[in-house]
């Protein structure tokens, strides 16, 4: 299974897509996390210890082997290089495992505007496409707010994207946008996730506003997120009402899948 992650910043999406990961982790299943967010946290919202977290680089922060792989230095405009490196060794070699969740930082490159193609993008976009076509049992994708590493021909490689969400007209106005991005690339299967929920008046709230997207369920808002991230522990362990809450949702996503399959 292959679930792409998204929102907009600070509606809590590397906290969900933590949970999830140690969730199916627990759950016996084999995870690769991927944290494709221009500043990666999501090692520290799964708990990972300070000498592995050590371990961890964003590959777009490698410029030796981007300039290896490519055959241009990082940063450079113009000129020739690789297209498609060699990017099939990366995961295993860059990733670090804890308690059944492997994790990869992707990081992210700031293209300067739309058609900018540079040795650090070329890389990525290979390596993200590489991911997608992996056997990997469960591949979690922690994504910005967008489809940008998607594209036509790698869609159909991902079960679905969720789109994290707060009670607020903002965050439900980038949900939109994706929904848009997404539609733009026929990727149909999206899934609202609602997470810092109150009370019935939040829930009802999305219920009522959703930009047409279907919910898959509720994380409700609880001081020990931020509790969990001052003693560098994981959400997953810490607050177990969220955890609870991310199992109906694994549960309830499995569901919705097999029926989208049969019908």
């Amino acid at each position: 299974m292959k679930l792409a992650v998204s929102g907009k910043g600070g509606v809590g999406k590397t906290t969900v897509t933590a949970l999830l990961a140690q969730v199916y982790a627990d759950a016996g299943r084999d995870v690769l996390a991927v944290d494709a967010d221009p500043a990666p946290c999501l090692a520290e919202a799964l708990g990972f210890p300070r000498e592995l977290r050590a371990q961890l680089s964003p590959i777009s922060e490698m410029d030796a082997l981007i300039e290896e792989r490519t055959g241009a230095k990082p940063g450079t405009v113009g000129g020739f290089f690789t297209l498609n490196p060699r990017v099939d060794d990366l995961p295993d070699r860059f990733s670090v495992l804890h308690r059944g969740v492997r994790l990869l930082e992707m990081g992210a490159v700031d293209m300067g505007g739309s058609g900018c193609i540079c040795p650090e993008s070329a890389m990525l976009h290979t390596l993200f496409t590489h991911l997608l076509f992996r056997k990997d049992d469960i591949l979690l994708l922690d994504m910005y707010a967008g489809v940008e590493h998607l594209g036509r021909a790698t869609v159909d490689f991902v079960d679905a994207m969720l789109v994290v969400v707060e009670p607020s007209r903002r965050s439900l106005t980038t949900a939109a946008q994706i929904k848009k991005l997404a539609a733009d690339i026929g990727l149909k299967r999206l899934w609202l996730v609602g997470n810092k929920i109150r009370g019935e008046e939040d829930s009802a709230f999305l219920k009522q506003e959703t930009p047409g997207i279907p919910i898959l369920g509720f994380l409700p808002a609880h001081p020990g997120v931020q509790d969990a991230d001052r003693l560098g522990i994981a959400v997953h362990d810490h607050v177990p009402l969220l955890r609870e809450a991310a199992q109906q949702m694994t549960q309830t996503l499995s569901e919705r899948l097999q029926q989208d399959k049969t019908s």
